[in-house]
């Protein structure tokens, strides 16, 4: 923790169909040395995504909306706007849920505590600090992980059930999945204030305003903590292997564990299959960064909620001795081998990089390679971060703090070079 900056960690473990362990560690509040508990309450980030999933999947159970029918049947005052790519193909739930139907923004960058709170209505319309929703690509043809289409969902719970959110889910969700010390409300109520975490900064740094809000609640504002993540992972497997009856039907539950393009399910990423099905979702919002990770029939889980920018880092390091101890599987430690490579072909992949399309919320992002000691150094000049790559072949490379790889892309003439990274980010050298 004192190595990544990352003041504090709560964490919740499944094991044979309950929660074995749960443990707090470190300072939830700089300002009041308050410590972390099994209670302190973190920003879930994405992980909000497959909970409020749960709300749309009920209504499509209760036959109020239908997975595969076009969602502007059903919104009210706000609709997708039709254009040539929703000519054949339309919006659905179930594009929505998977990440498949051609809807922009990726993420949410949030609104500090000065900010105007804007309506859900507003960021839609991109009048707040995210560009406008919308479909740019044809509905069904390729998978493009969308906080925005997520946003839509929430749009489409609140018109069909007519009441906000946040207490749909108060009272139709989060307490039949044994959450009561989670909640969507947006901003968070100061009654609630004593028992949340501060957000911090890669430099351990405390959030100016203690952390931000998130109008967009469905794809990004749920506080909650490991042990009410936990029982949510309890609960899909226990409907899942016919144990008990719950907010869900056990066909709605399979339903949701199905994979569709890119191995993603209504709500969840999926990895496996049959009894090894893992069921996951990462989270990430200003100063906080967390995981799940959850069996969807063996009965075991783990959860990881860090109140840091740098937390992942750390997270990985855990999931590996967690799986290592109990021989999950999974997070594995691997031994890499790097090679040596000619110091006049690193100089061709030194200069500035800049990611091919805008971060919501910061606009174009841009990183620096420099050579020290025949290694590439990345500075990324937004985070201000610094990281190593190492050599696994002449234009393939990985961070070994973070697992993350590099693969460089050389044009025949030389002249245009650009990166993937981690298989999601490409960039251009403009340098």
């Amino acid at each position: 923790m004192e190595h990544y900056k990352v003041p504090g960690v709560s964490i919740a473990l499944v094991k044979n169909g309950e929660i074995r362990w749960a443990k707090g560690y470190g300072i939830a509040n700089i300002n009041d040395s308050s410590q972390v508990t099994i209670n302190t309450l973190f920003q879930a980030g994405s992980i909000s995504k497959p909970i409020a999933a749960l709300a749309a999947l009920k209504l499509v159970q209760e036959g109020k909306i239908d997975l595969d029918e076009d969602v502007n049947n059903y919104l009210k005052d706000w609709k997708v706007q039709d254009n040539k790519f929703t000519e054949t193909e339309k919006v659905t739930l179930r594009r929505l849920l998977t990440h498949t139907a051609g809807m922009t923004v990726h993420g949410f960058p949030g609104y500090q505590q000065k900010d105007t709170f804007p309506s859900i209505e507003t960021v839609l319309n991109g009048k707040g600090n995210t560009p406008a929703i919308v479909v740019d690509t044809f509905p069904g043809s390729i998978w493009r992980y969308s906080g925005g289409g997520f946003t839509v969902m929430e749009k489409l719970v609140e018109d069909i059930s007519g009441i906000p959110l946040e207490k749909y889910m108060a009272e139709n969700i989060l307490p039949q999945m044994g959450m009561p010390n989670s909640t969507f409300e947006q901003p968070l109520p100061e009654s609630l204030y004593s028992k949340a975490s501060a957000a911090y900064n890669g430099k351990g740094e405390i959030v100016e305003g203690l952390w931000h809000n998130y109008p967009e609640q469905a794809a990004a504002g749920l506080w909650t903590t490991p042990s009410d993540l936990a029982n949510y992972c309890l609960n899909i497997q226990k409907i899942l292997s016919g144990k008990e009856k719950g907010v869900l039907s056990k066909e709605t539950i399979e339903k949701m564990l199905t994979k569709h393009k890119n191995d993603w399910g209504l709500g969840v990423s999926l990895q496996g299959d049959g009894d090894s099905l893992i069921f996951s979702h990462g989270g990430k919002n200003e100063g906080f960064t967390n995981n799940l990770i959850s069996f969807a029939k063996q009965g075991d889980a783990v959860i990881i909620m860090t109140n840091a920018d740098n937390g992942g880092a750390l997270i990985n390091e855990i999931l590996r001795s967690i799986s290592s101890y109990y021989v999950w599987g999974i997070s594995k430690q691997k031994l890499i081998e790097v090679i040596k490579v000619p110091v006049e072909q690193l100089n061709k992949l030194i200069g500035k990089y800049k990611l091919n399309f805008q971060i919501p919320g910061i606009g174009d992002y841009f990183i620096e390679m420099s050579i020290k000691d025949s290694s590439l150094i990345v500075n990324d000049l937004i985070t201000k971060e610094i990281s190593k790559l190492y050599p696994l072949q002449e234009l393939k490379f990985i961070d070994i703090e973070s697992g993350e790889e590099v693969q460089f892309q050389i044009s025949g003439d030389s002249d245009k070079i650009g990166l993937i990274w981690n298989n999601q980010y490409p960039f251009s050298k403009i340098d």
